[in-house]
């Protein structure tokens, strides 16, 4: 079970940068989520996570496709308004994609497109979407009995609910606050990875 953190749009871009490096280790992927930045602190952002050590190969540009071509990142994940799986696919032939799917049909739509991995929730309540049910396991199950990508499992994931995922199909479970936002981030891998690491 791979553990991608994703960033939570909370932390100021030093911040982020140290806690990552310092969880670099201890996890699969770091997911760079952040809407309200330029493409130029995107890239700078890259560029500081480069220089503390953290290995490019592990780096996942949310819909800035731009920016993870110039940098040679070559993971990109979709959101919803971003191009589509077949545009970046045709201009980046070697770019990994992954895209966030919130259904089935959504995710065959996906793989019929040519992403590599699909990014499935929200599986649990989170405060993060307030007042929207997580879809649940059940959904999770028919997600990943629909398709043959890997399907990473997000939203409301704690060490204790996320040992579950494996069960239901899940290749991997992604954490945003969990994880960067804990009082000890290291800590708190290192609980997600245990659970993750079950059988």
């Amino acid at each position: 079970m791979k553990l991608h953190v994703i960033s939570t749009g909370r932390q100021s871009r030093e911040e982020l940068c140290t806690r990552v490096a310092a969880i670099e280790p201890m996890i699969d992927f770091f997911h760079l989520r952040e809407k309200q930045w330029s493409a130029s602190e995107i890239a700078g952002t890259i560029d500081t996570l480069t220089e503390l050590g953290f290995p490019t190969e592990k780096l996942v540009i949310n819909d800035r496709v731009d920016v993870a071509a110039a940098k040679a990142v070559p993971h990109v994940q979709l959101a919803g308004h971003s191009l589509s799986v077949q545009d970046v696919k045709r201009a980046f032939p070697s770019l990994h994609v992954s895209c966030s799917v919130h259904s089935a049909e959504e995710a065959v739509a996906a793989e019929a497109e040519g992403a590599d991995a699909v990014l499935f929730g929200h599986v649990f309540e989170t405060n993060s979407k307030p007042g929207m049910p997580g879809r649940g396991l059940g959904a999770l199950k028919t997600v990943t009995g629909a398709v043959s990508l890997p399907v990473i499992a997000i939203g409301g994931l704690t060490p204790e609910n996320a040992s579950s995922l494996r069960h239901y199909g899940a290749s991997g479970a992604a954490v945003l606050s969990g994880v960067l936002l804990a009082e000890n981030a290291e800590e708190a891998v290192r609980r997600y990875r245990y659970q993750l690491e079950r059988r």
